[in-house]
């Protein structure tokens, strides 16, 4: 039986969390949180062809990507992510314009500091289509 008190938070002690970002989209307080929670924070990576890399090179358990990557960098990224069955999501402020949904792991976190929600999307348990 699952203990439902306990926080997401919690599911993400040990797990190395690839952060691909082309900005500082992720604050010190974020990531001093992410490592107060066990979390090995790998980057932040630029370089999308250096995430993928690191990602086949099984250097993550996890992916958080900044959406604002141009696009043309991102998706492949995704599909490689997606490929390697890596959890991902998107951590941005807004919705995007224009993005497909048609990726497992598409999760749109509206606050970055909301780390309950990201290790629940990355690590939680998937409802499956039957």
């Amino acid at each position: 039986m699952v203990n439902s008190t306990t926080p997401h938070s919690s599911m993400l002690s040990g797990k190395r969390l690839l952060i691909v970002e082309d900005g500082y989209f992720l604050t010190d307080e974020v990531r001093k949180k992410l490592h107060m929670l066990g979390a090995i924070v790998v980057g932040p990576v630029s370089d999308v062809e250096h995430a993928a890399e690191l990602a086949e090179a099984d250097e993550a358990d996890a992916a958080i990507l900044d959406l604002h990557l141009a696009a043309e960098c991102a998706f492949p990224l995704v599909e490689r992510l997606e490929t390697l069955k890596l959890p991902y999501l998107f951590a941005i402020g807004r919705e995007p314009r224009g993005v497909t949904t048609g990726f497992a792991g598409f999760v749109l976190c509206e606050k970055p500091a909301a780390i309950e929600h990201i290790a629940e999307a990355l690590f939680g348990v998937r409802k499956r289509d039957i």
